[in-house]
């Protein structure tokens, strides 16, 4: 069967290379040009698809009548896309007389849209997954082929729960692969009265609302760590990043925000409700530090704010 791909990120590599291994006859990959502004930490498609001497393209714009003239030259019979960032129009889709599948990293119909590893830290969602299904004009709405449930652990951060959502992809692949080129495939509805669906974070969405509970700030702050643009607050008119916390659920008697012990674990702030223990942090424009370290180079004492200007 002939198969063009779109794909980027680690889940395009993981399900691209196992096409390749599993000898799909892949007549294009379409990928993204990397983002100088975007910190690129995952492996590159467009590397995997010439090492591989595959035909490569790297259109701004997948949708034009010149681009979709290029994939009709391809032929293709079935189309996959693996988080690739763009919708594909309904004239691309009808190109592939097998169908067009997207991988979602999520539980369809929860999550559907932007950023949802993200979003489910944010949201101190317990379990999450991966979602094979038909692409319709409609973003994340087509019938279902497959899924593939992955535990989130309290630990978890945006970076540990898409290394498990990459080997769920390629483990979901592996076993559906077979009888979606042999025309077995079932295809389940959505449930759209079950449906939510998130737009892309931004990084300002990092910012602390300390009037929340502790363990939504920890939350947050696990969803944005490294690799992404991080969670922060506001210490002596600066910029303030916090890279890693805990919580600790004892009742803080102070406003939020007000640093209440600084020690060996960490810098103890009181939220809401519960305590947010930092444990690394870094000034906008200077060094990333334990937070101990931090204390004592900034002389940081209890009793100050966090979160003001």
């Amino acid at each position: 069967m002939r198969v063009a791909i779109f794909a980027y990120h680690d889940i395009g590599y993981e399900c691209l290379d196992f096409l390749i291994q599993s000898g799909a006859e892949i007549v294009a990959v379409t990928t993204h040009e990397d983002d100088p502004e975007e910190e690129i930490w995952f492996r590159s498609v467009a590397e995997l698809s010439r090492r591989h001497g595959l035909p490569v393209y790297t259109p701004d714009h997948p949708n034009t009548p010149d681009f979709i003239e290029i994939i009709r030259r391809a032929a293709p019979e079935l189309i996959f896309s693996f988080y690739y960032r763009r919708l594909l129009s309904a004239e691309l889709l009808a190109l592939a007389p097998c169908g067009a599948l997207n991988l979602h990293g999520s539980l369809l119909p929860r999550y559907r849209g932007r950023a949802p590893v993200n979003w489910v830290l944010v949201n101190g969602e317990t379990e999450t997954g991966v979602t094979l299904h038909h692409m319709i004009e409609k973003a994340d709405a087509g019938d279902i082929v497959a899924q593939k449930r992955v535990p989130i652990d309290f630990e978890d951060t945006a970076l540990t729960l898409y290394r498990k959502l990459t080997r769920a992809a390629r483990a979901l692949m592996e076993e559906t692969y077979p009888v979606i080129i042999n025309g077995t495939a079932p295809r389940i509805p959505q449930d759209d009265r079950v449906a939510s669906k998130f737009r892309g974070r931004r990084p300002e969405d990092g910012k602390i609302d300390w009037r929340l509970p502790a363990v939504a700030i920890y939350n947050l702050v696990r969803a944005v760590t490294h690799p992404y643009p991080g969670a922060f607050t506001f210490y002596r008119g600066q910029k303030l990043f916090i890279w890693q916390a805990a919580v600790d659920e004892i009742t803080a008697t102070a406003d939020p925000g007000a640093i209440l012990a600084i020690d060996p674990s960490g810098i103890r702030v009181a939220a809401a409700d519960g305590i947010l223990i930092i444990k690394r942090l870094q000034l906008d424009g200077t060094p990333e530090l334990p937070a101990i370290d931090f204390a004592d180079q900034y002389q940081l004492h209890t009793g100050e704010r966090l979160g003001t200007l």
